[in-house]
């Protein structure tokens, strides 16, 4: 028996639930629709044709979006590398050093850019 066969198996089943969720939905689900519920929520402020400051978005947002890139990657490498530490030996802590020293550059960016002052 191939390896994968259990793999493509689940990932049938999990295509064959979401498909099935939204026809079940399509199906079931009430038809009443008035203009409050296709409106476009704002959480809970009325939404403007343009963002305050003369329409431009706070860099703000973007840079705390960005630290939760970095952290994600950060420990998708890391964990990994921490749960298999004896068997890499030398070659995985100099490769783990020189992630977290290129790491080491967005997280210089944002510190520089305020991203990491909370006011």
């Amino acid at each position: 028996m191939n390896p994968f066969v259990p793999i493509l198996i689940m990932a049938a089943v999990a295509a064959a639930l979401a498909i099935g969720g939204l026809a079940a939905s399509a199906v079931i689900g009430p038809r009443r629709y008035n203009r409050v519920k296709v409106a476009n929520y704002e959480c809970g402020v009325e939404a403007t044709p343009r963002a305050t400051g003369a329409g431009r978005f706070p860099i703000k947002y973007y840079l705390v979006a960005m630290t939760f890139i970095v952290f994600d990657v950060e420990v998708i490498f890391l964990v990994p590398w921490a749960i298999a530490f004896s068997e890499l030996a030398a070659f995985g802590l100099v490769a783990a050093l020189a992630f977290i020293a290129i790491i080491t550059v967005p997280f210089a960016y944002e510190w520089r850019r305020g991203a990491l002052e909370w006011d």
